[in-house]
């Protein structure tokens, strides 16, 4: 496992360069151009325990869509770089985080293929001016680019922003757990195929 990355996307819409370091618990940088997707991903990270140097330009005047997105997209990138072959890891982790009244299940699988699925609360409407839909586009996006599976269950929750934070700390964590080494593994890789790319 290289256990970090450094990607630059560049398009009409938006210019992101992003360097992710696994294991390291460094305060994150974080500029995605939303203050509160900034919010989120700084809680995935600390509770994912990667540090994230991250700088997005984007076409803020349309709306948070396209940048949103390709973070998703670069993070995703990121992350199946750093695993590298994804010997000796895990493969397979889950957490479930309360955050007040709301409860949040995240399952992640290593696989080398991409997975992604969300069951609970629709996710509508603003916080402040962030649209709820979006944290699904990146979710997506992140997912198809990391090769693995991804499983969000929203239990329960009333409040937007417990709920989101629950989402993001709870990935994190089950990032963490799949990523981190198998000491009985003793550098195998964690599939019946023998490969996992």
């Amino acid at each position: 496992m290289k256990k970090k990355a450094e990607i630059t996307r560049r398009t009409s819409e938006t210019d992101i360069v992003l360097k992710l370091y696994l294991h390291d618990v460094n305060e994150s940088i974080i500029n995605s151009g939303a203050p509160f997707f900034d919010h989120m991903l700084y809680s995935m990270s600390k509770h994912g325990k990667f540090f994230l140097d991250l700088d997005c330009s984007g076409d803020y005047e349309i709306d948070d869509h396209h940048s949103i997105e390709d973070i998703g997209i670069c993070l995703g990138m990121a992350f199946d770089e750093a695993l590298g072959d994804r010997t000796g890891i895990i493969r397979f982790g889950h957490a479930v985080v309360p955050m007040d009244e709301a409860l949040v299940l995240a399952a992640v699988d290593i696989s080398g293929r991409s997975y992604f699925r969300y069951t609970g609360k629709k996710l509508t409407g603003y916080i402040n001016r962030y649209n709820q839909e979006l944290t699904l586009e990146f979710l997506r996006s992140f997912t198809m680019n990391a090769k693995m599976n991804v499983h969000i269950n929203v239990l329960y929750g009333e409040n937007s922003h417990h709920i989101h934070e629950a989402i993001f700390k709870s990935l994190g964590v089950a990032l963490y757990r799949a990523s981190n080494a198998d000491t009985i593994l003793e550098g195998k890789i964690p599939s019946t195929k023998g490969t996992i790319k």
